[in-house]
């Protein structure tokens, strides 16, 4: 099978998931009363016009939801506004615009194109950190089996398995408060909004972030990011290179909690795999002819430990971005996760909760589908099955 054919077939798969994934969601919100629904995706009713404005209005949402049709037809009308990203509005009133107002009123799909690349950073920072720590501290452990590396691994293995990512980084939030206010860092005025949030942030740092919301013009409302969305890169752009700076220390801490958790099950996998291939005839063979031990490891158990290993990263990659609402809303970090979090508290804003399922959804069955190619591309077989 080309590998053309086999990339369609699996973004053809795609379909169904979201399918279910909508199908889902939409029993759950058909349990919403019609008024909240309303507010949700529609947008607050008119203040002015009196009962015709009305009117129009609840003509409007009945017809964009089809409220008045079937149970079907509204299923139909559901995954259409789905596919076509009619995500809804974000309510008036919310736990969402209580702590990010600068988000009330508008579309849901424009909240999440604003906060998304918050989360891409810190996703992408933590990625790195992953692979960074997991790959080399898994082969040297299979390399020095049983001695100290291999027992520092396992610990970390173990207690990553163990400690959930919220307590974890309770604790460090904790000890970031502890040390700011023991050695009374110049610049820091208050120690919870040291280490809270990505805006608006005091900064250890003097002068290095806005304070007092008086946020800089490329930074509308504490959110939207000019030109390319990315504070980090933002911020750089505009040669305000120690704000910079301090949003990208804001995140270190986040993506340390978020990668331990799949460290402890990458670095086990990938230990063991290591150790599978290390024992095969052709590393042996390798040997005989008199390749040097760090030639073996590194081109020939390394390279085929890989398979595995691209796997199990895909498999984890669900329980990587499920950590994302609780540190995010632990360390005030404005993304997607933190929105989520925040729109599943009382008063609920359901066109969040609705945009940000499906959005991570999407994101989720993307990556496993991007895992599948490289691994597919790694191991021919792959395609051949």
């Amino acid at each position: 099978m080309r590998m053309w054919v086999y990339v369609v077939r699996r973004l053809l798969l795609l379909i169904p998931v979201l399918i279910g994934v909508m199908t889902i969601t939409f029993v759950l919100v058909s349990a919403i009363p019609a008024s909240t629904r309303y507010i949700s995706y529609c947008g607050p009713a008119p203040l002015h016009g009196g009962q015709a404005a009305l009117n129009a209005y609840l003509a409007h949402c009945n017809k964009l939801l089809g409220l008045n049709q079937p149970i079907y037809t509204q299923w139909g009308i559901y995954l259409a506004n789905t596919f076509t990203f009619q995500w809804g509005h974000v309510g008036n009133n919310t736990a969402a615009v209580s702590a990010v107002p600068h988000i009330q009123g508008q579309l849901v799909t424009t909240v999440l194109g604003w906060l998304l690349p918050y989360t891409l950073e810190l996703a992408l920072l933590s990625l790195v950190i992953i692979l960074l720590v997991a790959l080399p501290l898994g082969r040297l452990s299979a390399v020095y089996r049983n001695r100290p590396i291999d027992q520092v691994a396992r610990v970390m293995s173990f207690s990553g398995f163990a400690i959930p990512s919220f307590l974890l980084g309770s604790l460090a939030l904790i000890a970031m408060v502890l040390v700011i206010q023991h050695f009374n860092l110049a610049g820091c005025s208050g120690s919870f909004r040291e280490v809270w949030g990505s805006w608006p942030a005091a900064g250890c740092m003097p002068g290095s972030t806005p304070r007092n919301n008086d946020y800089p013009a490329w930074l509308q409302g504490g959110i939207v990011s000019t030109p390319t969305g990315f504070p980090t890169i933002d911020a750089a752009i505009h040669g305000q290179w120690l704000i910079a700076a301090d949003t990208l220390l804001r995140m270190i801490v986040p993506a340390l909690i978020i990668a331990y958790g799949s460290i402890a099950v990458l670095l086990r996998f990938v230990r063991n795999s290591m150790l599978e291939v290390m024992n095969l005839d052709f590393i042996r063979t390798a040997r005989a002819k008199g390749a040097s031990e760090a030639t073996v490891i590194k081109r020939h158990a390394g390279r085929n430990s890989l398979n595995v290993t691209i796997t199990i990263l895909g498999l984890t990659f669900a329980f990587f971005i499920g950590g994302f609402p609780i540190i995010e809303e632990v360390f005030q970090l404005n993304g997607v996760g933190r929105i989520l979090a925040l729109s599943a508290q009382q008063p609920y804003d359901f066109g969040l909760i609705f945009g940000t399922t499906i959005l991570f959804t999407m994101i989720v069955v993307s990556a496993n589908i991007i895992v599948d190619v490289v691994y597919a591309f790694l191991d021919p077989r792959v395609r051949l099955g």
